[in-house]
């Protein structure tokens, strides 16, 4: 599949209920059309990843790649995210004036315990067909 050049693209666990949740909250709040999905662990993701030398080891929960331009990984990546939603979401943006080491000490924390916490799927889910052109394949 050709990455497209006008989205950006969330990389997620795919088998990760807080991910995938996530993922809808980003969906529903995305007014301008402007991000498309893959999961960490699909051929594109990792084409991706290899792409801009990103550790997989290390990243195993969100990564934000603006295609031509930049890619962010954890804390950084949501805070990017949450510029681009609508409604008040914007404001998140506002705590990258925080020191990125203790903002990705809490996000690692979450990622960490995401599967005891929010659980498990035991496979990716497939998109509804109305959400089927979000994601990348």
């Amino acid at each position: 599949m050709e990455i497209p050049k006008n989205k950006q693209i969330v990389l997620f666990d795919g088998v990760c209920n807080l991910c995938h949740n996530a993922v809808q909250f980003i969906i529903k709040r995305d007014p301008k059309n402007k991000f498309v999905f893959a999961s960490l662990d699909s051929e594109i993701g990792e084409k991706l990843l290899s792409e801009r030398h990103i550790d997989r080891s290390k990243i195993d929960s969100i990564v934000l790649i603006i295609p031509d331009d930049a890619y962010f990984i954890k804390s950084d990546a949501a805070l990017e995210i949450s510029k681009s939603l609508s409604s008040i979401y914007p404001i998140f943006s506002y705590f990258s004036i925080l020191p990125q080491a203790f903002r990705d000490f809490v996000y690692d924390l979450i990622a960490k315990n995401r599967y005891r916490i929010f659980g498990k799927k035991e496979e990716c889910p497939l998109p509804s067909p109305a959400q089927r052109e979000k994601f990348l394949s």
